[in-house]
């Protein structure tokens, strides 16, 4: 019988309740199921990380699987939880927030790039275990010296994760997706004929930006563009303080 994922996901904890000790050793361990279901994820996307799957693959029944990592929802937090877990957590070097605070950003989007499927899950049960809640402390020391009040670092936090998710999503591969800046290249002066003058506002500011791009949509772009009027309304509340 699996243990509730409270007690899964702190498992290295010495309070945490340990299994049994009659009958043979288990032929594996949470963290090495987990591991697995990580690199199945990354490498065929979520959908591929089943029971079965992830039990034939560690060469126990689905049965013996089920004890080490509870539910399939239950595993998919104990991997988004590793997977925040093995985020770097480097030091802040500046003492200017908007570089730490850009720091947390970059980091949080690099760890999407490396794991696409956390997009996918939205389970909030991630958010208390040790890997996960390591990173907030780190990241809500970004806020240092800022004078907000801890409910303010929290939601600033927050709205700078939220960014940084929905810039992910932007950015997502999609291996059915035409190369935009060459669609954009071939396509541009025949678009500027079809559209005429019927929206000159689309296809002056449209043109003016693809100019600068060399597409139609520049994820890079929209990121620093984005990232630092999301640091400019933070600098708002803190300038209140």
């Amino acid at each position: 019988m699996a243990r509730d994922l409270i007690d899964l996901l702190w498992r290295e904890h010495p309070d945490a309740p340990r299994g049994g000790t009659r009958g043979p050793k288990s032929k594996v361990t949470t963290a090495q199921a987990v591991s697995i279901a990580i690199t199945l994820a990354d490498a065929e996307g979520l959908d591929a990380v089943t029971v079965r799957r992830l039990a034939a693959d560690l060469g126990i029944s689905g049965m013996a699987l089920y004890t080490h990592v509870g539910s399939r929802d239950d595993l998919l937090v104990l991997m988004i939880d590793a997977a925040r877990a093995g985020r770097p957590r480097a030091p802040y070097p500046s003492e200017d927030w908007r570089a730490r605070v850009r720091q947390v950003a970059e980091a949080d989007l690099a760890l999407y790039t490396a794991h696409w499927w956390l997009l996918d899950v939205t389970d909030q049960r991630a958010s208390l275990g040790p890997g996960t809640i390591a990173a907030y402390d780190h990241d809500l020391h970004a806020f240092d010296h800022t004078g907000l009040t801890d409910l303010d670092r929290d939601a600033a936090l927050t709205f700078v994760a939220d960014f940084t998710r929905a810039a992910a999503q932007a950015r997502r591969p999609d291996p059915r997706a035409a190369d935009m800046a060459e669609v954009w290249s071939a396509w541009h002066r025949r678009l500027a004929g079809y559209v005429g003058d019927d929206f000159p506002l689309a296809r002056r500011v449209g043109a003016a930006a693809g100019a600068a791009l060399n597409t139609s949509y520049s994820p890079q772009a929209a990121w620093t563009f984005g990232l630092d009027r999301v640091l400019d309304a933070v600098g708002s509340l803190i300038g209140r303080g």
